[in-house]
């Protein structure tokens, strides 16, 4: 145990120390045998002087209790789409489906771990995985019809109908995603326009007088707020989506969203670029967050430190917005049998595909007795 007391009369004692100190360096000159005078002090002063610890040293601080509200422990749902995403270099079977790895990645670095809906399963399969989830990311690409798009419909339905009953359980639509929504909630499958944005890294620019409490941009520091609205720190690559003005005249879309951004083109046309939901935990985005990040295909991704805090900053909204799903915590077997984990991704950025690593997925019995 250590000494904590201070030592009576300090300054007599160093008076001492001292005194001791330079007698002894008279006899060592004196007998002629020297001895270096910084090893003789600390000598001296090991000797007499004893241990002290300053009282915040002694006692341990008090962790915070974590929030009954909240799942610290969060899984993410994120929806297969149609093909290999590498226009048929790493497998062109025509049930082939995939999700990119960096929209795991994304899913991760917030705090999450996830879950594969593989849009290909039987719809049993697919609803019973939604239970094992709390919260669901809709990709890019390029699918708006057939059973991807009926699949996509009927998740977003679910979406509704979770929230509706009381269950937080939000939902981040990105690219496609946010198109298939905005032709789901106008009920309008030609309501999309074309824009020329393929490739592209833009700004954004907020609406005026918009709050950020409670938005993907809520959080964001007011310094990286407006470096968006000046650097390129966002990556595009659509080619169609919704201007301001249709969405406006749309009384479905507009009841239902509220645009938090816009971004222009390369032709200096101006799209709908960030909304959120008015009455439910959905963000869509028409940019990619996930790319800054994971992504090096295209030379026109932005790797800058501030266009990686835009990605980070996403993902820790929406991570955050899914820890809100306190009431669903499945049982764990269930959920370890269906993570991502089970599955290997594969290089694709190597064949020249569009991403750098794909989770590839072919109709098979189910991992689980889900």
């Amino acid at each position: 145990m250590f000494n904590t007391q201070r030592p009576h009369n300090t300054k007599k004692r160093r008076k001492s120390i001292l005194l001791k100190f330079h007698q002894f360096i008279k006899m060592q000159m004196e007998t002629n045998f020297l001895i270096p005078f910084f090893t003789i002090f600390i000598q001296l002063m090991a000797t007499h002087v004893k241990p002290q610890l300053i009282e915040s040293q002694l006692s341990f601080p008090s962790c915070t209790a974590t929030d009954p509200a909240l799942n610290y422990r969060p899984v993410i749902g994120i929806v297969s789409h149609p093909g290999d995403g590498a226009s048929g270099r790493l497998n062109n079977a025509s049930d082939v489906s995939y999700i990119a790895a960096s929209y795991v990645k994304f899913a991760e670095m917030a705090g999450a771990r996830v879950i594969p809906i593989i849009y290909t399963e039987p719809p049993e399969i697919i609803n019973q995985k939604l239970n094992l989830v709390n919260g669901i990311i809709f990709t890019g690409g390029w699918s708006k019809k057939g059973l991807y798009f009926e699949v996509v419909k009927g998740i977003f339905e679910k979406v509704l109908e979770k929230n509706d009953a009381g269950e937080h359980f939000p939902l981040l639509a990105i690219c496609l995603g946010f198109e298939l929504l905005t032709m789901i909630i106008s009920k309008d499958n030609n309501i999309l326009e074309e824009f020329s944005a393929s490739h592209q890294a833009s700004t954004v620019q907020f609406v005026e007088n918009i709050k950020f409490e409670g938005t993907v941009f809520g959080r964001f520091p007011p310094v990286l707020l407006k470096k968006m609205t000046t650097h390129c720190l966002v990556m595009q690559n659509h080619r169609f989506g919704i201007s301001p003005e249709r969405l406006q005249a749309n009384n479905d879309l507009c009841g239902f969203f509220k645009i938090l951004t816009t971004s222009v083109d390369k032709k200096n046309k101006a799209y709908v670029s960030s909304v959120q939901a008015q009455h439910y935990p959905i963000t869509a985005l028409q940019w990619h967050p996930e790319k800054n990040v994971f992504e090096w295909g295209s030379s026109q991704i932005p790797h800058t430190e501030d266009a990686i805090q835009v990605s980070q900053h996403v993902a820790n909204y929406f991570i955050s917005e899914a820890r809100k799903s306190s009431n669903n915590k499945p049982a764990t077997s269930k959920v370890l049998d269906n993570l991502i984990y089970n599955y290997s991704p594969s290089y694709a950025g190597k064949v020249r595909g569009s991403f750098e690593e794909v989770y590839l997925f072919t109709p098979r019995p189910t991992l689980s007795s889900l």
